[in-house]
């Protein structure tokens, strides 16, 4: 299975303590314990005129009354005026990694063990809450299936035939009646997505403060998030990971473990309206055992990480660093120490976005200086792309959420590295090169740097200087005007890469015809590292 990043984002949220949004406090107020919000944007086009309403959700260890249901005539809560497209930058994906070996190590919490060991669906819980479920969690995994459609109507046969029974739909019992759920939902997902908003903001408006004031740049990413994390849950190994990164990434946005109740009351009003074709208990029992599970385990990941780290970092400009006009390299000085691997990434926000992040990732390995640079690119109407590439100056405060990803070399092999890097993709690819560097490791390096002009190859300097410096490095620039051929097909022309451990990093359209190359080349599937395709279709959006 192909290796995709972790991200902890959905860069939608609020950050702690920001002052411009409304609430006490200037935007840099002293750090306090942090909270973040359930991440997401959302139109609310529909008005939640509620039918029956599902069970109230309690917070951990809070009893309390379920809250009142909106009036059948009550506004959808209004959308932000919208001021362009977000700009590029990873932001948070939709999907669950296919494939995720650990990059930090991190003590499995309470929730994670039951999600693993978790053999009975249990009772029916009355009430969506995150508290202990070592009871109800989803029943024993089985085979993971395709999505299904309900079963349909056997056709009837003659008496004198016995009848030959309908294949059923593999996978655990909540997992069939949640793929169900969803298949229903498809074709209506934006009217589930604006109702969900709706819900959330007429019963809880206190949390519409956490989301931007713009909402239908990103509507769909927590919504989206949390259904695919759903629909996973017999992938218990890669689903527990991604849910903890989620868990720890979402501190730096102000959530705090009483806000999750809330999203969870919401997701399930929202499903039931637009699935009532196929709802009913015992789906509705399943989802809240899902979402129980979903979480808990997010949370012990936030509860756990405030431990060991804070929620965001300072990082003061240091140098700025224009190499075509609209390519910059940001280089920041943290307000403390940052610990990352080369390969990683983090969600940085600005003093001039105010509650959105955006993604990049490091350009260097960990420097004995604690410096931290990004190769940013400005797109049309970039909101944060512009900002860093034509407003941010030394001296500039912004700040980091922790970091993510697995996109990182695995130093207890001696197999070669193909690296492909694309625009500004070649920024982790040259923190690669350097981390196999300070390792004193000389396993053979392939880069391939793609661009679609020489104009685009802004870095092509910095990589040929270590080329020359380390013997076990080749690097290749592929110029498509020039070469008359995509960056996929010259790799394969070099090929065959069998011996080599692959890492891609660049534009969706490359990832995806990247990843069938290296596979036609002989590499596995679980050789062959990159950034999550679905994140970074939202990125170049």
């Amino acid at each position: 299975m192909f290796e995709a990043r972790h991200t902890m984002d959905a860069p939608t949220t609020t950050s702690a303590d920001n002052g411009t949004s409304g609430g006490g406090g200037g935007w840099f107020t002293p750090r306090k314990n942090p909270t973040t919000a359930p991440d997401s944007d959302a139109g609310t086009a529909d008005r939640p005129a509620e039918g029956r309403r599902p069970a109230a959700i309690r917070p951990v260890g809070r009893p309390g009354a379920a809250p009142e249901a909106p009036a059948d005539d009550a506004p959808a809560p209004p959308d932000g005026a919208s001021t362009g497209v977000p700009d590029q930058g990873r932001e948070a994906p939709e999907s669950i990694p296919r494939s995720a070996p650990p990059t930090a190590q991190h003590a499995p919490s309470p929730a994670a063990a039951s999600l693993a060991t978790a053999t009975s669906p249990g009772p029916v819980p009355t009430a969506l809450t995150p508290t202990p479920f070592a009871s109800t969690v989803a029943p024993p995994p089985t085979a993971s299936a395709e999505e299904q459609v309900p079963a349909q109507r056997p056709a009837p046969v003659p008496p004198a035939e016995e009848a030959v029974p309908a294949p059923a739909e593999a996978g655990s019992p909540d997992a069939v009646l949640i793929r169900r759920a969803m298949a229903e939902v498809a074709p209506v997902s934006d009217k589930v997505t604006s109702y969900f908003y709706a819900l959330l903001f007429v019963r809880h408006p206190d949390l519409r403060s956490l989301f931007p004031a713009a909402m239908d740049t990103q509507r769909d990413r927590l919504l989206r998030a949390l259904l695919t994390a759903a629909e996973h849950i017999d992938n218990r190994d890669v689903l527990v990971d991604y849910l903890q990164n989620l868990g720890r990434g979402h501190r730096k946005y102000g959530t705090r473990a009483e806000h999750y109740p809330a999203v969870g009351e919401c997701l399930i009003g929202a499903l039931s309206k637009y699935a009532a074709g196929v709802w009913n208990p015992e789906m509705e029992a399943a989802w809240v055992r899902a979402y129980t599970t979903i979480s808990q385990v997010m949370i012990d990941a936030a509860a756990a990480d405030e431990l060991r780290a804070p929620a965001w970092w300072y990082a003061e400009i240091v140098a700025h660093d224009m190499r075509t006009p609209d390519v910059a390299v940001v280089t920041v000085r943290p307000d403390q120490p940052y610990p990352f691997l080369a390969g990683q990434y983090t969600s940085l926000e600005t003093p001039w976005w105010p509650r959105i992040w955006r993604h990049y990732s490091f350009a260097s390995a960990p420097r004995s200086d604690g410096l931290l640079s990004f190769h940013v690119k400005a797109v049309p109407a970039g909101w944060v792309s512009n900002a860093l590439v034509h407003r941010a100056r030394p001296g500039d405060i912004i700040r980091l959420g922790p970091p993510a990803g697995s996109m990182t070399v695995d130093h207890t092999t001696d197999s070669g590295l193909l690296c492909v890097g694309g625009g500004t993709g070649i920024a982790p690819i040259k923190a690669l090169v350097e981390d196999v560097a300070e390792h004193g490791e000389r396993r053979s390096v392939e880069v391939f740097y793609g661009a679609r002009t020489d104009h685009d190859l802004y870095d092509i300097d910095t990589m040929l200087r270590l080329q020359q410096t380390h013997p076990w490095l080749a690097v290749r620039a592929i110029i498509d005007q020039q070469a008359h051929q995509q960056l996929p097909d010259a790799v394969r022309a070099y090929g065959p890469w069998n011996e080599f451990d692959a890492y891609l990093s660049g534009p969706p359209g490359m990832i995806r015809s990247g990843v069938n190359a290296l596979r036609d080349s002989g590499i596995p599937s679980d050789r062959i590292r990159h950034d999550s395709v679905e994140e970074l279709v939202v990125a170049g959006s």
